[in-house]
């Protein structure tokens, strides 16, 4: 009789809780605790049949459908007010930029419709006037016509009055305002914010000729808070020789906590937390951790806190494509190799995989192609986490050591202006950057053959004596 392995009943778990969340936005299911209580009975018996592999898959769609139930009434809810004017308040989760007609434009979360405190999930887009600044974390009171939005945020309000009705003092928030403002202080611009850019995602304030010149040649998600950026970053930490293995693991630890107190827990910075903390506990106990279910694990753990993500994050989608690059498609390219590929040979490997498997998605979303991205990101990825700890130093004396800010900025400024260059450079080739789409039936097409590739690569491992799969 045939039995699975747990790790394949638990990617197969997550893979069918994902899709009971994509299914609750088109159906209404309404499951009685006992019955999830009952799936659960039945597989502790361990059952040795393939009804094991049956009942797995009822309870992930039922655990999917049930969350995202929840949240499909919550969407309702919000669609129920499309058009009318309403008085929300909420906290800011984006410190405020200025947009078009003047308007201050942010993001904010904990939304509750007053006067009521009735409280709408999700995350809005903000924007309007009444206040000269928004930074992250304060309390706000927004007027204006609410109207849903597909994709990150839920829902928006323009031309708002806006009211601020409290001020956040946390010691991180006000940490990263000095931050900046010591950024700002050490380098010339552009290189200041675009050294923001690479370090916290903050984009708004660079030119838009330069935000264009990243775009065309394919570099723009460097400075966008890029999760998998972090998690090539602590991979090559996790290579380096310092010291103990434990000091390996501490330094990956104290990274990622920085970039999610840093990045205000942005979205993509906690999924690459969550991939990277369980690849760093299956390392540092010695355990093989399959990526599948690793992706997979992240993925449904996610999909169930936010199911908005699986109804329309198109950066949640580009993010677990960059990871299956990362790590699934890299090592097998590794391999190829006679000798094992050094630090820096990785870095690149991992690059440029993750751009492959994020490119079919951004073609077919904005009909984008850069024939010059892999080359420039072959060229400036590597250099990436040092492009950031010089920035950070610069940064940091502009806080606290002003009189040398200067010389403590200079190896950052000649770095971030090597990567500026590279980008000029590069977009000023003629016809590199084509507006080119494909169906989604051709992005299906290249991700099914790249599903069916690894399997059979899989497949082909496996002992021919065993009976697990």
């Amino acid at each position: 009789m045939r039995r699975f392995r747990r790790t394949t009943l638990l990617t197969v778990a997550c893979l069918a809780v994902l899709v009971g969340i994509g299914l609750a936005k088109i159906i209404s299911f309404e499951l009685p605790i006992w019955g999830l209580l009952f799936i659960v009975f039945c597989l502790s018996l361990r059952p040795k049949r393939t009804i094991v592999l049956i009942l797995v898959v009822l309870f992930g769609l039922s655990l999917g459908l049930w969350r995202g139930g929840a949240f499909a009434q919550k969407l309702g809810q919000i669609k129920s007010l499309s058009g009318q004017q309403v008085t929300i308040q909420a906290i800011a989760s984006s410190d405020a930029i200025y947009s078009t007609a003047s308007q201050l434009e942010f993001t904010v979360k904990n939304v509750q419709l007053a006067p009521d405190s009735q409280p709408l999930a999700g995350s809005f887009k903000i924007s309007g006037f009444g206040e000269p600044m928004i930074y992250r974390g304060d309390q706000v009171l927004i007027s204006g016509k609410i109207y849903p939005m597909r994709g990150a945020n839920q829902a928006r309000i323009a031309y708002a009055q806006l009211d601020k009705i409290g001020e956040d003092n946390a010691f991180m928030n006000r940490f990263t305002r000095d931050f900046k403002a010591g950024m700002y202080s050490a380098l010339p611009e552009p290189n200041a914010s675009f050294g923001l850019g690479l370090l916290i995602g903050q984009r708004n304030n660079l030119p838009s000729e330069l935000t264009t010149q990243l775009i065309m040649v394919g570099l723009v998600h460097i400075v966008a808070v890029s999760g998998y950026n972090l998690t090539i970053i602590i991979r090559a930490v996790s290579r380096l020789e310092l010291g103990s293995k434990f000091q390996r693991l501490a330094a990956s630890l104290l990274l990622i906590a920085g970039f999610l107190l840093m990045t205000g827990f942005s979205a993509s910075i906690v999924r690459a937390s969550l991939v990277a903390v369980l690849g760093l506990w299956a390392w540092y106990y010695g355990r093989k951790f399959k990526p599948v279910l690793l992706i997979a694990l992240a993925a449904a753990v996610t999909g169930l806190a936010n199911p908005f993500y699986v109804w329309g994050d198109l950066g949640w989608y580009l993010s677990f494509l960059a990871f299956f690059g990362v790590l699934v498609i890299a090592p097998l390219v590794a391999q190829r190799f006679k000798r094992r590929p050094k630090n820096l040979t990785m870095v690149v490997i991992e690059t440029l995989c993750a751009e492959i498997m994020t490119l079919p998605l951004i073609m077919a979303s904005f009909g984008q192609l850069s024939l010059v991205a892999l080359v420039a990101n072959a060229l400036v990825v590597p250099l990436i986490p040092f492009a950031m700890l010089l920035s950070a130093i610069a940064a940091a004396g502009g806080m606290w050591l002003t009189p040398v800010a200067g010389w403590l900025a200079w190896p950052a400024n000649l770095l971030l202006t090597y990567i500026l260059d590279i980008a000029h450079w590069f977009s000023s080739i003629p016809s590199i950057f084509l507006h080119r789409s494909i169906s989604t039936f051709s992005m299906l097409g290249f991700y099914g053959a790249v599903l069916i590739f690894v399997l059979a690569i899989h497949k082909h491992r496996k002992k021919p004596a065993t009976a697990k799969i």
